[in-house]
């Protein structure tokens, strides 16, 4: 049986404005998706899927998961019917690449089922394919965290540059519960930047400004200037109409409980939210701040694995 493995990840800054060349920032975090894999001498692939989730989210991802595997295979020239069985210690849930982390892990464990030994860029060029089944036209950011790991800096069709900082660094990310439609925001931006074509190349323009200033602060570890420029990413991020009421909420509550900063994080529309809390008595007071107002939350921090 073959086995592999995908980490979740986190994008402390644009998402969405990645999908048209601006540069992100991202970090996969410590939780991860494990995937075995054994050939299977039935009329199809079967999936036993044992991933602590979202309420929804396997029903809703079940016809994008196997057209996800479908295209893993055809990628990796697979033509044997697959038992795979998906589990680990990532909540499937919109917002912490849940489907990249699948997406790495299954190509891995298909690689070492067939013996295929697949370096790390290829695994990352597979699990990509396996993502247009969830995201349409992804920006390629989730699987380059769930298969490389660390701290990111991330240009769509360039190569993935580390980050390092001296240590990990505390955060908090607050579930709201909702399973995003990933798709479905990427559609909506596309379709207001046509529309609102000045408004948005403002916009736009502000966030790219934006990334090279973060990568500049996190590189000094100034994580007050950090927290300061994700408020105004997230500012960014609503007005291109990808946040929600609970993502709001959540990062307000965040912030008014003594995040450095906080902002939405993924697709948007749902999902997650993150707030930057370095030490663990913010963190803490962060997390059961959200807690309290009866949401989950993920502790974790960024720059793990670089």
């Amino acid at each position: 049986m073959g086995i592999g493995y995908g980490y979740g990840k986190v994008i402390l800054f644009n998402e969405h404005f990645v999908v048209y060349g601006i540069p992100a920032i991202a970090s996969s975090i410590d939780k991860e998706t494990i995937a075995e894999v054994r050939v299977y001498d039935g009329n199809k692939d079967v999936i036993h899927d044992g991933r602590d989730a979202v309420p929804g989210y396997k029903r809703e991802k079940y016809r994008q998961q196997v057209e996800s595997i479908k295209r893993i295979k055809n990628a990796m020239n697979i033509d044997e019917n697959l038992d795979i069985w998906l589990h680990g210690s990532l909540k499937a849930a919109s917002g912490v690449g849940a489907s990249a982390a699948s997406c790495a892990a299954i190509a891995r464990a298909i690689s070492d089922e067939f013996g295929l030994d697949y370096s790390d860029e290829e695994i990352n060029k597979v699990a990509y394919e396996g993502e247009k089944a969830y995201h349409g036209n992804p920006s390629g950011i989730d699987n380059s965290c769930a298969t490389f790991g660390g701290l990111i800096w991330f240009e769509r069709d360039k190569e993935v540059e580390k980050i390092s900082i001296s240590k990990p660094v505390e955060i908090v990310m607050g579930n709201t519960g909702v399973v995003a439609n990933t798709k479905k925001a990427v559609d909506g931006v596309l379709e207001r930047k046509n529309i609102y074509k000045e408004k948005y190349e403002d916009i736009f323009k502000k966030a790219e400004r934006l990334a090279y200033d973060a990568r500049g602060a996190i590189e000094k570890e100034n994580w007050k200037e950090v927290g300061l420029l994700m408020n105004r990413n997230h500012g960014l991020l609503q007005e291109i109409e990808v946040s929600s009421k609970d993502l709001d909420f959540l990062v307000e509550l965040a912030r008014d409980n003594g995040a450095y900063g906080a902002k939405m994080t993924g697709g948007g529309l749902g999902g997650y939210m993150v707030a930057l809390t370095p030490g663990k008595e913010l963190q803490n007071r962060v997390a059961k701040a959200i807690e309290k107002e009866g949401f989950e939350v993920l502790l974790t921090a960024i720059g793990n694995r670089s």
